[in-house]
């Protein structure tokens, strides 16, 4: 079974009011990551709006990460791209700059091509010495990746885990499980809508982005020392605030905003164009938050 597994928190990319890099409040984001326990740091994901960051900011971001989280934790970063060579590009430069893994998007071009999509993995997991998370995310992709696909990427060496979003993931965890039993880790995503059921089902731990990750990493715990029962009432008390920020959309927003709130970055600026919380939105946030207790 691969090493990595728990909780990796999925960061923001925080922007000041201008719009540019708060490199400040990166370090804080950071820092609150790994005092709320996670036991990961992933960078440049979707929801660190990787696809509105230029490569010399991409760059930035992972050196900032990477030295100022010091190997208190490993920290994964994401390179995928709609070119093998573009991919390669920011997977050996990430693997330069120290990153533990890369997490590698499958390109929008490749729909129903698993030959191509192979070739695409096989290419960049040889380019790096550091192991490779495939990220299935068909909603922003567009590319569907089968479990008989997933677990023929499994045999390429180098590839040791999965970022599962492809809902019902729990149904898929299962079938992904009985074609290679425990030779990938998987890591379920989604904000954490299904976590509980995920790790239920096999999942070595969650990778996602959550304005509290205190309350996943406090789910994990108490799975991972067998208290299911308990686990699951942390997971059902947890989910009102974790389906909000959930929303389709407006989930970063609403992440940002929330985080903005913690004091950890001080705008919750998105990179246009981006949808808004309108008016309702942020009192409907106030009440939630409040009516739960939390911060």
């Amino acid at each position: 079974m691969p090493s990595l597994n728990g909780v990796f928190a999925i960061i923001p990319t925080p922007f000041d009011a201008n719009r540019e890099l708060d490199s400040e409040s990166l370090r804080k984001v950071v820092d609150f990551e790994i005092k709320a326990g996670v036991n990961g740091i992933t960078t440049l994901g979707i929801m660190g709006e990787v696809h509105r960051l230029s490569d010399q900011e991409r760059h930035l971001v992972t050196e900032v990460v990477v030295k100022h989280v010091e190997k208190r934790v490993p920290v994964v970063a994401g390179t995928g791209a709609n070119g093998t060579e573009l991919a390669i590009k920011y997977s050996t430069e990430a693997a330069r700059l120290g990153v533990d893994a890369v997490m590698v998007a499958p390109p929008r071009l490749l729909k129903a091509n698993d030959e191509a999509i192979y070739r695409y993995y096989q290419e960049v997991a040889g380019s790096v010495h550091v192991p490779v998370v495939i990220q299935d995310e068909p909603v922003t992709y567009s590319v569907h990746l089968s479990p008989f696909l997933i677990a023929r990427l499994a045999d390429i060496e180098g590839i040791q885990y999965l970022k599962l979003e492809d809902a019902p993931t729990p149904a898929k965890i299962s079938q992904i499980r009985k074609l290679i039993s425990d030779r990938l880790g998987i890591f379920g995503g989604l904000g954490g809508l299904y976590a509980f059921e995920e790790l239920s089902r096999g999942a070595c731990g969650i990778m996602t982005g959550f304005a509290y990750p205190e309350l996943l990493t406090e789910i994990y715990a108490e799975f991972s020392k067998g208290s299911k029962s308990k686990a699951r009432d942390l997971f059902h008390k947890a989910l009102p605030i974790i389906r909000y920020e959930a929303q389709p959309g407006i989930n970063l927003a609403i992440r940002k905003e929330i985080l903005r709130r913690r004091g950890i970055i001080k705008t919750a600026t998105l990179r246009e164009p981006a949808p808004k919380l309108d008016e309702e939105g942020l009192q409907e946030l106030s009440e939630l938050i409040d009516s739960l207790g939390l911060k």
